[in-house]
């Protein structure tokens, strides 16, 4: 196992609101979960939106729950080139923030060449289009934290590590690394033109509803009374709240802005000792929800998925201050009372809100990391 050094105090950075506000801002795959937080939050920070995504792909969505207020919302398919470049040359984008993806592991196996045309093709029609857009100056692209070669030595993954992917997903997201790489050499850098990709994965938080992920598959699971099958209750991977990688996006487009080589990619994740098994997490979820049965597998269920995942953010912690914010227990115990909140009538705008202004308030204190 990785030898953990001492922990040191640090102060967590945070997006600058003063920065945001009255930013031209184009986000891909707005009407997905982590799109659907992020508009909202750019909003609030008073920057001018423009969604560029598919419709939402569950019912509910978090996208259509928020009313789709947070952004100008502009349906188009990542794979239709055309589509991409007038979207893009009529949004007249500073800042670009590419969420959109297909971007679930077992989807992917059940349409490998969807899942590349999407991931791979439609990253690079983005690129190619704002290759010429005149104000563009800070793009980030997001892919994931599957990336990586995964031998699963139980070492965390730091960003000059080998790419690969097993599964189709996971390679579609790695050769969009290589895409982005290719662009940034050949187009932008020239321009002056920040563009570099964050690695992040394994984000819960409420409104997230998407098929075989832990905490919307428990949810629907114990919101209509039945027990929650789990196929691989040992897998070990770096949960997190879904708005700490998002604010290490927001801190990197800003770096970007003022330094456009300051790196090529960063890893946003938890401290090595937030690292739980699906096991844990489900533990702590159940208890946060009030109650939950579990049936756990034998892990030979289903298409291969890694067993053990984990990211190394020193660089991020190191070029940016990030570091995170809330620990596992945090992440959970708030996610499921998002959950029970909006069952009980809540808004979603309202309970969202609710955490971004939590989120944004820890960081005046000091907090501990392992480095």
């Amino acid at each position: 196992m990785e030898q953990r050094q001492p922990a040191v105090e640090v102060v967590v950075s945070m997006a600058n609101p003063a920065f945001w506000k009255g930013k031209r801002v184009l986000l891909t795959g707005h009407t997905g979960f982590k799109g659907s937080w992020l508009a909202l939050w750019l909003a609030e920070m008073g920057a001018r939106v423009t969604g560029l995504s598919l419709v939402p792909e569950t019912e509910p969505s978090l996208f259509n729950l928020l009313n789709g207020k947070p952004a100008a919302a502009e349906i188009c398919d990542l794979r239709d080139r055309h589509a991409v470049a007038a979207r893009v040359m009529l949004a007249k984008p500073a800042i670009v923030l590419h969420l959109g993806a297909q971007a679930l592991v077992r989807a992917g196996y059940r349409d490998p060449i969807g899942t590349y045309e999407t991931n791979v093709q439609g990253t690079a029609h983005l690129l190619d289009a704002l290759r010429i857009a005149p104000d563009v100056r800070s793009i980030v692209v997001v892919t994931t934290d599957k990336v990586y070669q995964n031998p699963e030595t139980a070492l965390a993954f730091v960003e000059t590590d080998p790419l690969g992917g097993h599964d189709p997903y996971s390679a579609s997201k790695a050769a969009a690394e290589i895409v982005t790489a290719s662009y940034r050499s050949s187009f932008f850098s020239a321009r002056g033109i920040g563009l570099a990709t964050a690695r992040a994965g394994n984000v819960i938080g409420g409104g997230d509803w998407a098929e075989d992920r832990l905490i919307p598959d428990a949810v629907k699971a114990w919101g209509g009374g039945r027990s929650l099958m789990v196929r691989r209750p040992q897998a070990v991977r770096p949960w997190q709240h879904v708005l700490e990688p998002l604010n290490g996006y927001l801190m990197m487009a800003e770096r970007l802005w003022d330094n456009p080589h300051f790196a090529p990619s960063l890893n946003f994740g938890p401290d090595h000792q937030a690292a739980a098994t699906v096991a844990s997490v489900l533990d702590r979820a159940s208890m946060a929800y009030g109650g939950g049965e579990v049936v756990h597998g034998d892990g030979s269920e289903g298409p291969h998925e890694a067993g053990y995942l984990m990211l190394d953010s020193t660089r991020a912690r190191d070029t940016l201050g990030y570091s995170p914010v809330w620990n596992l227990d945090e992440t959970v115990t708030r996610t499921m009372a998002w959950y029970r909140g909006l069952a009980a009538g809540q808004s979603a705008a309202d309970l969202c809100l609710a955490d971004i202004g939590a989120f944004e308030a820890v960081p005046a204190l000091p907090m501990r990391a392992a480095v």
